[in-house]
C-alpha cells in the first residue's frame, strides 16, 4: 500500500522557492520562485540578489536614504532571476511559485516569457502602486493569480 502523507504538488513547489530564498543575502527580504512545467517539472528557480558577478559586499543592502546607497536600483528579483536562470526552451504555460507577491517590473517579465499562473505566498504590499499595476497586467493579460495556503505542515530536511 502508497503512503498517503506525501506532499501536494503546490507544497512541493512553494517549499523549493522557500528554499531558494534562503541563498539571499538580503537582511529584510528573502524571496524565492521556483518555475514549473504544466507536467510538473521544474524548469529553473531564482532569488533575490545581485546580479552576477557584483559582490555582495560591494553594494548597498539599506531600505532608506539617497536611491543609490539603497539596495533598490541594483537586486535582481526572484521571479526575474528565475526567467533568466533558465538554461533553455520556453516558459509558455508555466507557472510560477513565489514567497512574495510580484512588483510590476517582475509582472511584465513573468507575461512577457509566457507564464500563465502566479502562485504566491505572501501579499504584503497590497495597496502599493506597484502590486496594483501587477495585479491590473496579470488580469488583461490572463495569468491567472492565486495565493498559496499553507497546510501547516513542518517539513524537516535530514539526511
Amino acid at each position: 500500500m502508497k503512503r498517503t502523507d506525501y506532499i501536494s504538488w503546490d507544497e512541493y513547489f512553494m517549499g523549493i522557492s522557500l528554499l531558494s530564498a534562503k541563498r539571499s543575502k538580503d537582511p529584510n527580504t528573502q524571496v524565492g520562485a521556483c518555475i514549473v512545467s504544466d507536467k510538473n517539472k521544474i524548469l529553473s528557480v531564482g532569488y533575490n540578489g545581485m546580479p552576477i558577478g557584483l559582490s555582495d559586499d560591494d553594494f548597498p543592502w539599506e531600505r532608506e536614504g539617497d536611491p543609490l546607497d539603497t539596495k533598490y536600483p541594483f537586486v535582481c528579483h526572484a521571479e526575474l532571476n528565475a526567467i533568466l536562470n533558465r538554461a533553455g526552451g520556453t516558459l509558455e504555460n508555466s507557472r510560477i511559485y513565489v514567497s512574495l507577491f510580484p512588483c510590476n517590473e517582475c509582472a511584465k517579465a513573468i507575461i512577457q516569457s509566457g507564464i500563465k499562473e502566479v502562485v504566491y505566498g505572501e501579499d504584503k504590499y497590497p495597496d502599493s502602486d506597484g502590486v496594483i499595476a501587477s495585479k491590473r497586467m496579470f488580469s488583461m493579460a490572463g495569468v491567472k493569480i492565486r495565493q498559496y495556503i499553507p497546510t501547516n505542515s513542518v517539513i524537516k530536511i535530514k539526511l
